[in-house]
């Protein structure tokens, strides 16, 4: 019986020292750590931690936002760890699926992971028709081509 830990941030600028010091304080035996967007389930950490869990570890999270950012591919995780008979807890949620409480409030948070991603993205867009309207967004610049190559 381990004690794994899982840490994501979305970019290779954010930090992931919060999430490594929570993890100190379970004190997992393994960390699985990677700077990738949850939103991408092809995820090289991820991958090897589910194939490294087995039955009777618990996995630690700091938010389950972390493992996924869709409630499908979430409920797909947590169905995946729950077959190999490894549990979740989310620090963050307070969410423990050793009890049939913590496995309701676990779909309940998914869906409510997905529904603030789904905000940002909104508000992303609509905060980048403004700044078009306004003349200050003009999306990416040109790649400079040399078509002297094609020709």
């Amino acid at each position: 019986m381990s004690k794994i830990g899982y840490i994501r941030v979305s970019t290779e600028h954010q930090e992931t020292a919060r999430q490594q010091e929570i993890m100190g304080n379970y004190k997992v035996d393994r960390i699985f750590s990677e700077k990738l967007s949850g939103a991408n389930t092809d995820r090289p950490q991820l991958r090897a931690m589910l194939d490294y869990v087995r039955e009777g570890d618990t996995l630690y999270v700091e938010s389950i936002s972390r493992l996924g950012r869709s409630t499908k591919d979430l409920l797909n995780i947590i169905d995946t760890l729950n077959d190999k008979g490894v549990t979740l807890i989310s620090h963050k949620e307070k969410i423990d699926t050793d009890t049939p409480t913590g496995k309701f409030m676990l779909t309940v948070f998914a869906a409510l992971s997905q529904l603030e991603r789904e905000q940002l993205k909104q508000r992303q867009r609509e905060g980048i028709e403004i700044a078009k309207a306004q003349g200050k967004y003009t999306g990416r610049k040109p790649l400079p081509t040399d078509w002297t190559r094609f020709g």
